[in-house]
């Protein structure tokens, strides 16, 4: 059974608190474009992250508003940056390291929030009973192409909200020759 592939580059997700920090008072995030999961939108918002060793301008912010801020990058990113982020869930913030965000109008220091997204599937509820599959099950993932891959470990998130997609960040899409709409086929073992 075969389902997209997208390519997820760094970017950021913000509490409303650091919002405000960041960008101004009452500031709100301004749409940019809709992403392909339903009611998630890149901003027009940007902001620079500094690590112990480096920094990484123009990092994208993700929305809507979340309930703790959260940088997603790839392991490259964190060389870069000086961090040893940790392949995590998204939301699974135990444990990571933190850096500084800076925005036009103030900087927030992150005590935590900085990980390397795991590869998941978002899957809507009548697609997980297509493909047999259950929320938190892990799966393999095959691509196709001069340089096919089998991914493990993948991790399938469930929800009426969801629109089928599987994510990997850029650089494993890029290793694995695989772009943004590719059909990658699901093992279900």
């Amino acid at each position: 059974m075969k389902l997209p592939i997208a390519l997820s580059n760094r970017h950021i997700h913000l509490g409303q608190k650091d919002i405000e920090v960041l960008f101004g008072d009452g500031a709100k995030l301004t749409h940019f474009k809709d992403l392909s999961q339903p009611g998630q939108c890149a901003c027009e918002e940007k902001v620079d992250v500094v690590g112990p060793k480096g920094e990484i301008k123009g990092v994208r912010v993700l929305g809507p508003a979340r309930g703790e801020t959260q940088l997603e990058i790839s392991l490259s990113d964190g060389f870069k940056l000086g961090v040893k982020a940790p392949i995590k869930d998204s939301g699974d913030l135990e444990g990571t390291p933190g850096v500084k965000i800076v925005g036009p109008k103030g900087e927030v220091e992150l005590e935590r929030g900085v990980i390397v997204a795991s590869r998941h599937i978002h899957m809507h509820t009548d697609d997980a009973e297509k493909f047999n599959v259950e929320d938190n099950q892990k799966v393999k993932i095959r691509t196709s192409g001069q340089r096919a891959v089998v991914f493990e470990n993948v991790l399938v998130r469930v929800s009426p909200k969801f629109a089928l997609e599987m994510h990997v960040d850029v650089e494993e899409g890029n290793a694995a020759g695989v772009r943004n709409g590719d059909l990658v086929e699901l093992i279900n073992e």
